[in-house]
């Protein structure tokens, strides 16, 4: 299990902290602050999943007028980790 913690920008949470496995799904995801109905119930959805499906899925997201959300930084996050590989 590989650990990571990502600093979000433009949101509510400050940051975002989860595992990888060995097969690149996600697991123990975690965001510091922001709107806990949100991040917690986004936490279980992802629990297990493939972090390039999470990508695919996240990526973009926006949050009202703001350029980014709490799942676009998710995906930033897992993009990072994937890269640094």
């Amino acid at each position: 299990m590989r650990h990571f913690t990502h600093e979000n920008r433009g949101t509510c949470s400050n940051q975002v902290i989860f595992d990888l496995d060995d097969e690149n799904r996600v697991h123990n995801l975690q965001f510091v602050n922001g709107c806990p109905g949100n991040t917690i119930g986004l936490s279980q959805l992802v629990e297990g999943m493939d972090a390039e499906e999470v990508i695919k899925r996240l990526e973009g997201i926006r949050c009202g007028m703001k350029p980014t959300s709490c799942p676009d930084q998710l995906a930033k996050a897992l993009t990072e980790a994937l890269q640094s590989n």
